[in-house]
């Protein structure tokens, strides 16, 4: 995995990437590129920062995943040698990852063109304008057309991450590396969202949230967790709804799908008893529902999860 050490690099959004990526032990990360272009001297108060690359910009071509971080001015192309880098390494088959405005370099580079891309939200209308080939995709976290992944402002870089490790090596390790952040881990490759319980400590209804995972298997409703906020139905549902951007008893169901994929992933336990456990009920309610949600059944789903990762939760253990 390379990520391109661009001029004008924003910190965060440079960071991210290197800090979840660098920390699964599934990549071995390379920073690339021209130490001549990318040493300058950042001016006081601006987001950019120096970063001296460890490869050559060549040394893009060696990646089989290629991240381009965000940099200041947009507007500005970065240098031809860099936009080439990124076309020689679409061509050859690699994942372009674009975080915030990184999106642009690949929108110049010509691999955005006929394809979804999004990008920050102030800079959408720019991207729509100074690139008219690229189906500019408005109001999402992370969009991904083929081997190209885009992402909206740094928080979304979380998320894009996120996802990568998780389609990747599964949902277990993309929780691991989500932990490090305090970051919410599952994303679907259709945008729909697994919102773990991995939320600020400062969020009014975190207690409640940890009862629920806690108690995932058993009956829950909304009276239930209203009475564990000491809140009335309507207020708890709007407070939640605030925190979460989910209606509480979606959030559950989320919760729900979420729980039963890491057993998936981690066990050979039948699906009756992870339907129990995962509070479905049945192992045809957890079908049906898992279908409607993943996109897939939860036997195919559990057989494109490598062997490997099934070292923990054995029946009967």
């Amino acid at each position: 995995m390379a990520i391109m050490a661009v001029p004008r690099v924003i910190g965060l959004d440079f960071s991210i990437p290197a800090h979840i990526l660098g920390s699964c032990d599934g990549y071995r990360l390379m920073v690339c590129g021209d130490a001549d272009a990318t040493a300058h001297r950042p001016v006081p108060g601006d987001l950019t920062v120096a970063i001296t690359p460890a490869h050559p910009l060549s040394a893009v071509g060696e990646a089989d995943i290629v991240v381009v971080p965000g940099f200041d001015r947009p507007e500005v192309p970065l240098p031809p040698a860099y936009l080439d880098a990124i076309r020689v390494s679409a061509d050859h088959g690699a994942r372009i990852v674009g975080i915030c405005t990184g999106t642009f370099a690949l929108a110049a580079s010509g691999v955005l063109d006929g394809r979804a891309a999004t990008t920050h939200w102030q800079y959408l209308s720019l991207l729509r304008e100074r690139y008219p080939r690229v189906n500019v995709v408005e109001n999402t976290l992370f969009v991904e057309e083929g081997k190209i992944l885009t992402s909206a402002g740094a928080g979304a870089g979380i998320d894009a991450c996120l996802y990568l490790i998780s389609s990747d090596y599964g949902s277990a390790a993309a929780y691991e590396a989500g932990k490090g952040v305090v970051a919410a881990p599952a994303r679907s490759g259709d945008h729909r969202q697994y919102v773990d319980v991995l939320t600020p400590p400062r969020s009014d209804l975190s207690r409640t949230r940890a009862w629920v995972m806690e108690n995932l298997g058993e009956p829950i409703t909304v009276q239930q967790m209203a009475a564990h906020s000491n809140l009335s139905r309507r207020t708890f549902i709007r407070h939640f709804v605030t925190e979460t951007g989910l209606p509480p008893m979606r959030w559950v169901v989320l919760q729900r799908i979420l729980s039963a994929r890491r057993l998936l992933e981690t066990s050979d336990w039948p699906m009756d008893r992870i339907a129990a456990a995962t509070g479905f009920g049945s192992g045809a309610n957890l079908r049906s529902v898992f279908r409607r949600e993943v996109g897939t059944t939860p036997n195919a789903y559990r057989r494109s999860v490598p062997t490997e990762a099934m070292s923990t939760n054995r029946t009967g253990s």
